[in-house]
Parts: structure tokens; sequence; C-alpha cells
């Protein structure tokens, strides 16, 4: 690409080319994608994209609204700003969406994939806020995750994570530390049972009848908590077998 100034493009009037000058900056899928999602303040679109730093999505931004890209207003309390995307906006989100159903049909969830926070994260702005119950639930989850070699001086020892999510009134809040409430559904989960459950790559009786999650608490809150989930917006694109390909070439 080019350097003119601070922006780099490729010099050419083909649209592919022009376009991906704007979609292909690092981040700016996922911020696109988290204003789909509903994500309207700075922290929120943050919370969203683990690993980007806010210097970094302040310049997004700016950046997208010069573009026309997302629109802001000042939040009624004089505190921050309100995002969401523009008519463009909403039209570009349109590559976002072809873009997952190509990583979802063609490439596999690698072990680097597996954060069982984006995965909770995803989870919650895909909740079936229907089928919730009238009151607050909160529920602990463990997450158990096989660290690389590497990290672990070559033993591979499993660590846990855990947050807890907060339900009520429709709303959510995912908290790293314990809230200090009492608790109503404990699940454990391996990170990569999970994320290909929510993925729609793996069912919820498969999960649990091999013990790869395991949910305990009252009875009526363990059946219907699977129910909750509306699993990816790409849950029901059948991945391509690298082999079944491999075969067939």
């Amino acid at each position: 690409m080019r350097n003119t100034g601070v922006v780099r493009t490729y010099g050419q009037y083909c649209p592919i080319a022009r376009g991906a000058e704007i979609f292909a900056e690092r981040w700016t899928p996922l911020i696109i994608r988290n204003l789909y999602l509903g994500c309207g303040s700075f922290s929120q679109i943050l919370e969203g994209a683990p690993g980007l730093s806010r210097t970094l999505l302040s310049q997004r931004l700016k950046q997208l609204e010069r573009l026309g890209i997302v629109g802001s207003a000042p939040k009624p309390d004089g505190r921050g700003h309100h995002y969401e995307l523009t008519s463009s906006g909403h039209d570009l989100f349109k590559v976002c969406v072809s873009l997952g159903e190509w990583g979802a049909r063609w490439l596999e969830i690698a072990p680097e994939n597996l954060d069982p926070f984006v995965a909770l994260w995803s989870m919650c702005n895909a909740l079936r806020r229907d089928r919730l119950p009238d009151r607050r639930v909160v529920i602990r989850f463990d997450f158990l995750a096989r660290r690389s070699a590497a990290r672990e001086g070559g033993n591979g020892r499993a660590h846990r994570e855990r947050y807890w999510l907060l339900i009520e009134l429709g709303d959510t809040e995912i908290c790293k530390t314990c809230p200090g409430v009492d608790e109503d559904l404990y699940i454990t989960a391996d990170a990569e049972a999970f994320v290909k459950w929510h993925a729609g790559q793996l069912t919820w009786a498969q999960a649990t009848r091999e013990g790869r999650i395991q949910v305990d608490g009252l009875p009526s809150l363990v059946r219907a908590f699977p129910t909750w989930n509306a699993r990816s917006m790409f849950a029901h694109i059948r991945p391509v077998s690298r082999t079944a390909t491999s075969h067939a070439g």
C-alpha cells in the first residue's frame, strides 16, 4: 500500500481496493460488529474487543465518523458519547456477515481462538430475552482451558478462568470479580466445548453427556439455561472439513 500522509492507500479506483482501505484496517470489522450488536458506549465497544487499546479505539471511531460510517452524539448526562452505525455503516456490516459466513464455513476454530470470555460476551449479546426469568439470576462460570506448552514451560497444565454473569430484567453484566451476591447457577466448562456450543458446532446434550459442560444449581434454572442462548449468527453454517476438501482435490 502507498503511504499518503497518515492514510495508506492502494492508489486504485477499484471499489474493492478503496473499500479494503477502510474495512481491512485492524479492529475495524470488530468495532462495526460490536456497534451492530448494540454496543453504544465506548466502554461497551471496548469490552467486546479484548486486546484493543483505548487509544486505538478512539482513533478508529474518529476515522469511521469522518467517513460517515459511524455517528455519535453526547450522552444526556454529558459523560461520553453514544455511538451507532449510519446507513453506510449498516451496509458495511453486510461485508462483516459475508466474511463471517466464509470464516465459519472454511476456517477451523484453532486453540488460540478459544477465549471463553469472548464466547460469554457474544452469548450475552444473543440471549433470547423473552425466555429469561423475571428475577435476578447470578451465574458463576469456571472455564477450564489449556495453556500453551511454551507459557507453561512445556507441561501444558490447565488453568481456570472465572466470571460471573448477572441477568436482571433483560439486562446483562459480566463481572471478572465476585459481585458479592448469592449465585444461582454454577457452570464448569472446558473453553473449547463452550465456544463450540455457542458457535453451533457442539450440542448442549453432547457437551453435558461427555462432562465437558457441567451445570449445578436450582433444577429449573439448570434446565432452562441452554434455551437462553440464541447462539452465534453463524451457527447454522456447517463447516467444510479440510480432510474432505483435500481428498476432493
